[in-house]
Formats: structure tokens, C-alpha cells, sequence
């Protein structure tokens, strides 16, 4: 029976890899049924559930697996991404109820791991989209991407255009988004600028020639 086990999850593995999230569901779940307390297989039931939207299982499977292993930052951060997504479908009164639970959930994650980039960037998303009345802040936005400049000089740069762009200090952003770039060089940093300049500057021609510099230094 093992062996047949292993061989499934392998299978549901794969195809969850391959993004076949409505074929790799059922094997998954044969095998949580089989044994509800392994740790891999939760984590792909709650990554099914996130990348289909399914908000409340995915923090019932997340919450399960913060449970079994209280060490492992990356469940209190996959949690508390899926209560922050609950938060946002649910309406004003659910994400009232749940800004306490998000908000303890990636500073868990931190306590747990301080180099987490991951719950950083979260934490800059939850004082951003806060209201200030609810302990919404730009400062403290802030203070986590000045952290992040100490780990990921990139994401450093990244998460200050972000915080720019969220307060339409769009030539701000720009800037910030060209260091990105010119330090990381990745496909990231060439698609935020480029969106920048397409969504908010209004300046289809930059975009363009921003997404075709990065072919042509890619070229293999």
C-alpha cells in the first residue's frame, strides 16, 4: 500500500506541477484521507485551493499545517495570505474580523525566519491597503521595505516604487524601478517598469521598448 501511495502522490505531484490542479485534487485528497497528517500533501491541498481562489479552504488546510509543524515560517505566511485573501472577497465586516489574524500570522513568519522576503512584502501590502483608522500606514509600509533592502537589495528597490506607485508618485517609481532593474536584471523588474509605464504613465512606446530590451539581452 505504501508503495501504491507513493506512487499516486508522485502522480498528483506531477501533475501539479504541470498545472493541473482539477486532476491533481482528487489524488491528493486520497492520499489526506489515507493520512491526514502529512505535511507535503496538505501544502498541495491548500496551494490547489489558493491557485483556484478557494480562500477558506486553503487557510483550513494552511491553519492544519501551522498546527503540525509551529516552527515553519512558511505556514504562517501561506495562512495568513489566505486570510488576506478571504479579507478581500468577504467584504468590510470579515476583513475587521480578520486584520488581527493576517497581521499576527506574517509576524510569526518573521519571527521564525527575519530573512523571510516572502511575509515582508506582505506586510507591506496589509499597511498599504489598510485604512489608516484600522492601523493602515505608509510608514510603516515603509519601515518593512527598508528591511527589505538589508536582505534583497532588488526587492528593496521593487517595494519602494510599489509603495510610489500605490500613492501615484509615479516619476518616483519609475526611479525606483530602474535600480531594480539595473541591479536584478530578471524578467520581474523588467515587467514592473514596463507595466508602469503602460498602466499609469500612459506611455505604450516605453513599455514596449523596456519588454524588448529585455529579449534582446536574453536572447539565447
Amino acid at each position: 500500500m505504501a508503495i501504491f501511495s507513493q506512487t499516486n502522490f508522485e502522480k498528483a505531484e506531477k501533475l501539479f506541477k504541470q498545472e493541473k490542479f482539477a486532476a491533481a485534487k482528487p489524488i491528493f485528497e486520497s492520499s489526506y484521507k489515507e493520512n491526514p497528517n502529512q505535511l507535503k500533501t496538505i501544502e498541495y491541498l491548500g496551494d490547489i485551493a489558493s491557485n483556484t481562489k478557494d480562500w477558506d479552504k486553503a487557510a483550513f488546510y494552511y491553519e492544519k499545517l501551522k498546527t503540525l509543524k509551529p516552527n515553519e515560517a512558511d505556514y504562517y505566511y501561506k495562512y495568513g495570505g489566505a486570510l488576506g485573501m478571504r479579507a478581500q472577497t468577504g467584504g468590510k465586516w470579515v476583513a475587521i474580523k480578520l486584520i488581527s489574524d493576517i497581521r499576527g500570522s506574517f509576524e510569526k513568519a518573521l519571527s521564525l525566519n527575519p530573512n523571510h522576503i516572502g511575509a515582508r512584502w506582505a506586510l507591506i501590502e496589509y499597511y498599504l491597503q489598510l485604512p489608516a483608522f484600522v492601523g493602515g500606514s505608509e510608514r510603516k509600509a515603509q519601515r518593512y521595505s527598508n528591511e527589505l533592502f538589508k536582505i534583497s537589495p532588488v526587492d528593496g528597490y521593487l517595494s519602494k516604487a510599489h509603495i510610489d506607485e500605490y500613492f501615484k508618485r509615479y516619476k518616483s517609481a519609475e526611479k525606483n524601478y530602474i535600480k531594480a532593474l539595473q541591479m536584478g536584471g530578471s524578467k520581474n523588474t523588467y515587467q514592473r517598469l514596463a507595466d508602469l509605464y503602460r498602466e499609469k504613465l500612459h506611455q505604450p512606446e516605453k513599455a514596449l521598448q523596456v519588454l524588448q530590451e529585455y529579449k534582446e539581452k536574453n536572447k539565447s
